[in-house]
This record gives structure tokens, C-alpha cells and sequence, in this order.
């Protein structure tokens, strides 16, 4: 049986307005430069801690873990203004009615990732969702190989999509096709440079992944 397995942050939750104007506020409490949107895309990465390094945090005079907390605090008093992106609950259920089995691998900490999931009202669509142990965004590598294996994953039916040069890494090093859509946290030119097949819209989906 085929598998989807989607990343959260960006790919089904339209949540970067809310991501820039938090990590804003960190920048300005620390007197650091602000980002706009495009440059935003243009910079942010995985692991969380090296893309705060490019855009100015200094871990010499502060433990990575005080900004990491204060942004995870402000992000999730606020995660629930977010809406997901427009045709995201008509595309989950296009794949319900093809059979495919759905699940979700984020970087978002476990219990948060299920109450939005819960929220948007979406979370019965998957068969299992698995997010990190920790608020710190470091990997979902070991995460997605514990996954595939738990719930007995398909390899060469399943692709993982998401919008960010890190989900096309996880892809790779799980042995699984990848799709990246550039409509989140990565511009689409960052995204095209890994060679994966990269969509605009969440919708070009229905034409690409088919039974």
C-alpha cells in the first residue's frame, strides 16, 4: 500500500508569517538586524541553532537554550491564529479516498504537534504522527527511521513531503521519493538546487502522486 508521510510547519500549516514575526522579536530584543519575509526563506535551515547563528545570535554570550525557549513560548501562545494552507484538508482527503496510508514526521515537540493537528481538525486523517522529544528542531532522521520501522512503512510506496532542503535530506538517508512545495519556510529556488521535484501549490499534488 502506498504511504504519505507529511511534514507540518510550512507543507500543511501556513505558519511562516507567524515563524518571522516571532524570531523578529528575538532579534530586536538582542538589538539584531529583523528579516523580512524573502529574506526569511532565503536563510532559515536545519538544525534550528545554525540557521540562529547565520542571522546573529552570539552563543558565546548565551546558552542556545534561552532563545530556543523564548521562541517556542511566544510561537505556541500564538500557533493557533494559523490556518493550514487552503486546499491542505481537501488534499488529505483525496489520498483518504485513493487508500493511501497518511502520517505525519515534524520537528515540532510531540505534544504540541498533536494539539494543532487537533485543532485544525485534521489529525483522525493519519494513521500515526511522529514529532521530536524536545522543542529543539535538531533532526527528524532518527525520528523517521524509528517510524518507517514501527509502523511497517513501505519503502518504495512512500514519499515524504515537505518545503525545505532538510525534508528532501530526510527523504534520502530514509529511502524514500520526496516532494518539496514551495510555499513554506524555503523559496523555491533553495529548494529546486537538491534535484528533488518541487510543486508551487499543494494542489499540483493530485496530479502528480497517483495510485
Amino acid at each position: 500500500m502506498k504511504s504519505i508521510i507529511w511534514d507540518w510547519n510550512g507543507t500543511l500549516l501556513d505558519d511562516i508569517d507567524l515563524c518571522i514575526s516571532t524570531i523578529n522579536v528575538l532579534l530586536q530584543k538582542r538589538e539584531l538586524p529583523l528579516l523580512t519575509r524573502d529574506l526569511y526563506r532565503e536563510v532559515f535551515s536545519f538544525p534550528v541553532k545554525d540557521y540562529y547563528k547565520t542571522i546573529g545570535f552570539d552563543f558565546s554570550k548565551e546558552d542556545f537554550a534561552i532563545p530556543a525557549r523564548e521562541y517556542i513560548d511566544l510561537y505556541n501562545s500564538q500557533v493557533e491564529i494559523c490556518s493550514l494552507h487552503h486546499p491542505a484538508t481537501d488534499i488529505l482527503t483525496h489520498f483518504k479516498e485513493l487508500g493511501f496510508r497518511q502520517f505525519v514526521l515534524s520537528a515540532m515537540e510531540q505534544s504540541m504537534l498533536l494539539k494543532t493537528l487537533e485543532y485544525n481538525k485534521i489529525l483522525h486523517f493519519f494513521e500515526a504522527v511522529a514529532g521530536l522529544d524536545n522543542h529543539y528542531a535538531v533532526s527528524k532522521v532518527e525520528r523517521g527511521i524509528q517510524f518507517i520501522q514501527q509502523h511497517h512503512i513501505e519503502k518504495d510506496g512512500a514519499t515524504l513531503i515537505g518545503d525545505t532542503t532538510h525534508d528532501f535530506e530526510v527523504a534520502g538517508i530514509l529511502g524514500i521519493d520526496c516532494i518539496l512545495i514551495a510555499d513554506g519556510h524555503q523559496s523555491e529556488e533553495r529548494l529546486k538546487k537538491t534535484g528533488a521535484v518541487v510543486l508551487q501549490k499543494l494542489e499540483i499534488l493530485k496530479k502528480v502522486i497517483t495510485v
